[in-house]
């Protein structure tokens, strides 16, 4: 029975089903600016930091709306839906339920602001175990930035190369793999592009202490691999 040192979980579309509110949100802040949202708008939104998002709605406008205006639209209307209740992803309740009976230390490490994050982890998340949880409000950069996994794995007292990070997003995977870490992917609304640092699983009802283990040392030829279409929301 083996497990790695550390894991370190994103929230969004990982442990809770948010991914679908974060998009709606979008939508709806989008359509007030006089754009309709779709699949091309979806590497500019499924995973990244509400500043990032925001940037593109600005940028679509032709710089015509106030980027503050636009982020905090995007966080007040995120976090009304999330209040609303955000629910546990399959299998996530009992992959961290047995983490924890094997003492194996885990963290958050999210690229929501720190107001969602609280509520997350006081709702949905309740009595989880968490060592500490990261937002985007903790690092200078987040997502895809490598820096939120380096300070998690710090906090930890290790290298980024004892943790692996459990993600479903092309952003949170790059943050990861460029801090060090070993990569799961459970893929949620966008597909992730596959490297020699990354093992997939189509869900967290196939993931074990010992696969994340696993991640640490991917044989070659022995990762799982999983392709799909964008799963976007329709209107």
């Amino acid at each position: 029975m083996s497990a790695p040192a550390a894991v370190l979980f994103d929230m969004d579309g990982t442990l809770v089903d948010t991914e679908v509110l974060w998009w709606r949100t979008t939508e709806e802040v989008a359509g007030q600016l006089g754009h309709r949202l779709g699949p091309a708008d979806a590497p500019e939104v499924v995973g990244r930091a509400v500043q990032d998002t925001a940037g593109h709605l600005v940028r679509l406008t032709g710089g015509a709306a106030d980027p503050g205006a636009v982020a905090a639209s995007l966080t007040d209307g995120f976090f009304r839906r999330v209040a609303a209740g955000a629910p546990l992803r399959p299998g996530a309740r009992r992959l961290l339920a047995e983490l924890a009976a094997r003492a194996v230390p885990f963290a958050l490490v999210s690229a929501s602001p720190r107001v969602v994050v609280d509520e997350v982890v006081g709702g949905a998340l309740a009595h989880v175990p968490f060592a500490f949880t990261l937002s985007a409000d903790d690092t200078e950069r987040t997502k895809p930035h490598p820096d939120p996994y380096r300070e998690a794995a710090a906090r930890l007292g290790l290298t980024p190369g004892e943790c692996v990070a459990v993600e479903d997003s092309p952003d949170g995977a790059a943050s990861a793999e460029a801090a060090g870490c070993a990569v799961l992917v459970v893929p949620s609304l966008l597909d992730v592009p596959h490297s020699p640092a990354r093992t997939f699983a189509g869900s967290l009802e196939d993931v074990t202490p010992d696969l994340l283990h696993a991640c640490l040392r991917p044989a070659p030829g022995d990762q799982a691999h999983r392709s799909s279409s964008a799963r976007i929301p329709s209107a």
